[in-house]
């Protein structure tokens, strides 16, 4: 066995979601959880199938997206990992849509910050053990931390 590090591409003023599923049908039913939850987002979705024709299918409503998410998928080259590239809109908008869709089996991150994923390789293929999602903290937050925090969500429409 081999271990890989896979950096990702995050797009630019955009989110990342990478997750495991099952079924040729993920990169239809997640284009539905997606377009039923935030209509305005904009998304480009590829899933790895691990059997049969093993391609990488692609969906999504906007073509520097659906790039962005093709190009992340086949680099990891992992069999069932779909990647979803999203701007306007975050993942905390659709995250729990894309949990509820029936062939998904785990979601690995759900991020804007840089982004690597730990690949294991055989003579089978890959497989995904983690991803390391942005950098290790500094510190534990002071009194003051905590009041940029709280005025951070209220800015951003997160709280009231």
């Amino acid at each position: 066995m081999e271990l890989k590090v896979v950096q990702l591409e995050i797009p630019e003023n955009g989110n990342l979601i990478v997750g495991q599923s099952h079924l040729i049908k993920t990169v239809e039913d997640l284009y539905e959880a997606i377009v039923n939850t935030v209509p305005q987002m904009k998304f480009g979705i590829a899933f790895n199938e691990a059997s049969g024709a093993r391609m990488t299918r692609v969906d999504g409503n906007d073509d520097a997206l659906k790039a962005v998410a093709t190009n992340n998928a086949t680099a990891v080259g992992a069999g069932h990992v779909f990647v979803i590239a999203l701007r306007d809109g975050f993942p905390i908008n659709v995250l729990a849509r894309i949990r509820d869709v029936p062939e998904v089996c785990t979601v690995f991150c759900a991020t804007a910050n840089p982004v690597q994923v730990i690949i294991a390789e055989t003579e089978q293929g890959r497989g995904v053990l983690g991803v390391i999602d942005g950098e290790s903290p500094k510190g534990v937050e002071s009194p003051a931390d905590a009041e940029w925090r709280h005025g951070l969500l209220r800015k951003i429409g997160y709280k009231r």
